[in-house]
């Protein structure tokens, strides 16, 4: 959209829904990234796509649609095929004599409205919704008129007495499975994968038991199960699957790692595939790497204003370490790939280390670790120094050589960035120190450590007041003056959410900052628990008590904290 901040913009700011500073981000972060001024307004979270449309369709004097207060008939979704609607992010809403009226999400595009024109051969009226929600009613409207989804399909399947004979223990080769009966398979492995995409999925899940196949979508953290497939279709979906990412289809007793690259709608997708063998046959999960998942700022990570504004000055120090710590799925990539995002510049050589390289940044070196042949982190390392980086992120510090090599280069006048597998940001440099490096090196590269978790965010379509039982918020640690300016929400539950309460996750933080006072703890070994409590003296957050502060703002519930983060005697919330 080829808008500039003088259009929609000034609507937005005499609304009182942004301000004029942070048009100027949006505008900034726009050209950085080459993208729209709206979606850069959305993601910073300084709007909504309800009210940036609203704004556009005030601006060009057009309608705005609320699709999800919106009837559609079915006779008129009937007029536009579902491969039209998709391709074009277009949806039907009303017909007359000779015309009919269409969603669409820029007023811009003037192609898919003469294309629409031709294709339907009708006059074609267009309103504004914003595309997120347009493309979420093509899937509810056009499910219910001609869509397939992967439980259907497994339905088919289950109906039908095709035989998959399984491949796992028979003669049958895996190829004559394939050429045979491949359609059904094909379409349902490529129908699980769009499924997975449509609900935002971070991974596929395919485990085989005795007596069935159990397929599980991790969305927003959480394995939700899908419907299972006739246990005879182990092997051919294995090897439909191995096909699609290049592995050996006869190896079943090694595990194997693969790729997948695919396209879903508009997006383009990595799938990283792992293949491991199992009691009752190979098991598979794929990851789902989406490349729109990283091009987040800081600013969208969750960081409070203080914390916000300590590790913007923390990542334009000249040199030392900052540890990202937490547990496998906790965020750690997205927030280390946004702090080289907002780093890299063209007066700046950035180095990357990583098992495996997951996102491929432009304009950054990654070098993947590779144990075949001898490349690992501290030989990678070493060999980066020579190319005078000025800044270097290191996967994982695993060991002592590598975290040995990691502080040299911090010394050496190199920002570094790497992470730990830590309960806490306090844990990190005693775990440093039973690695094998000595306290004082420790004391004088480690900047800062930051840990995180994960929470999921209330939905917003069906996010309801609520007040904690008295006990909930006693055990919590919120007093009834907090509870009384709190603004608890949960959700109730709707088809945005498909049905959770949730809709996205958030990260909560605790930030350790090396100080003078916490150097001379680690220099003279003192345990993480001392160090803790000089850093929370000192103004740390801690993970808990920044989780509470966000369900009582609304953003996360209290239960959402309490399953990822522990209270302890240190934990004082302070609002």
């Amino acid at each position: 959209m080829a808008t500039s901040k003088d259009d929609f913009g000034k609507i937005l700011i005499r609304k009182g829904i942004i301000s004029r500073d942070q048009l100027n981000e949006a505008e900034q972060m726009s050209r950085e990234q080459n993208a729209n001024v709206s979606d850069c307004l959305v993601k910073l979270g300084y709007a909504t796509g309800d009210e940036v449309m609203r704004a556009m369709a005030e601006f060009h004097h057009m309608e705005f649609v609320d699709l999800s207060e919106f009837k559609i008939p079915e006779d008129v979704i009937e007029l536009v095929p579902e491969s039209v609607a998709r391709e074009n992010a277009a949806l039907p809403l009303a017909k007359e004599e000779d015309s009919l009226r269409v969603a669409v999400s820029d007023p811009f595009d003037i192609e898919t409205i003469e294309k629409l024109r031709f294709i339907l051969n009708r006059k074609v009226e267009t309103a504004l919704a914003p595309r997120e929600s347009i493309l979420e009613a093509i899937n509810r409207y056009y499910g219910q008129v001609e869509g397939e989804s992967a439980d259907s399909m497994l339905q088919e399947f289950t109906d039908t007495a095709i035989d998959f004979t399984e491949t796992e223990d028979s003669d049958t080769t895996t190829s004559d499975i394939v050429d045979e009966n491949s359609a059904p398979v094909v379409r349902l492995v490529h129908v699980m994968i769009q499924e997975a995409v449509q609900l935002r999925a971070s991974d596929i899940h395919i485990e085989p038991f005795e007596d069935r196949i159990r397929i599980r979508y991790r969305i927003d953290g959480v394995l939700i199960e899908r419907d299972s497939p006739p246990r005879r279709l182990l092997g051919a979906i294995l090897s439909r699957i191995k096909i699609l990412a290049s592995l050996d289809i006869a190896e079943r007793r090694r595990p194997q790692d693969g790729r997948i690259k695919v396209t879903v709608g508009e997006k383009e997708l990595d799938l990283r595939v792992s293949v491991i063998p199992t009691n009752h046959g190979q098991s598979i999960v794929m990851r789902l790497l989406d490349k729109d998942s990283i091009k987040v700022g800081i600013r969208q990570l969750g960081l409070s204003e203080q914390d916000f504004s300590s590790f913007q000055a923390l990542i334009r120090r000249p040199n030392g370490i900052i540890l990202v710590t937490g547990p496998t799925g906790s965020g750690k990539t997205t927030t280390l790939y946004a702090a080289l995002n907002s780093l890299n510049r063209p007066d700046r050589k950035i180095i990357t280390a990583e098992d495996p390289v997951e996102y491929y940044l432009a304009g950054i070196n990654q070098v993947e670790v590779k144990h075949s042949i001898g490349l690992d982190f501290a030989r990678i390392i070493r060999s980066m120094l020579r190319q005078a980086p000025n800044i270097i992120l290191v996967g994982e510090m695993r060991d002592s050589e590598t975290a040995s090599m990691g502080i040299q280069a911090s010394l050496t006048g190199h920002l570094v960035f790497s992470t730990l597998h830590t309960n806490d940001a306090p844990s990190a440099v005693t775990r440093m120190v039973d690695m094998g490096v000595p306290g004082y090196l420790v004391a004088s590269s480690v900047i800062a450590v930051l840990a995180q978790r994960l929470v999921r965010v209330v939905c917003n379509r069906c996010k309801q007041s609520y007040m904690p039982p008295e006990t909930m918020l006693a055990d919590a640690g919120i007093t009834p003056e907090m509870a009384r300016n709190a603004s608890f929400a949960r959700g109730k539950g709707c088809s945005y959410c498909q049905k959770k309460g949730y809709r996205g996750r958030l990260a909560i933080f605790e930030i350790m900052l090396c100080t003078s006072k916490i150097r001379e703890l680690i220099f003279s070994g003192a345990t993480s628990t001392e160090i803790r409590t000089e850093a929370i003296r000192q103004g740390m957050s801690t993970l808990y008590v920044d989780g509470i502060r966000k369900a009582l703002s609304g953003v996360t519930t209290l239960e959402e904290v309490y399953r990822v983060a522990k209270r302890t005697e240190q934990d004082v919330v302070v609002v």
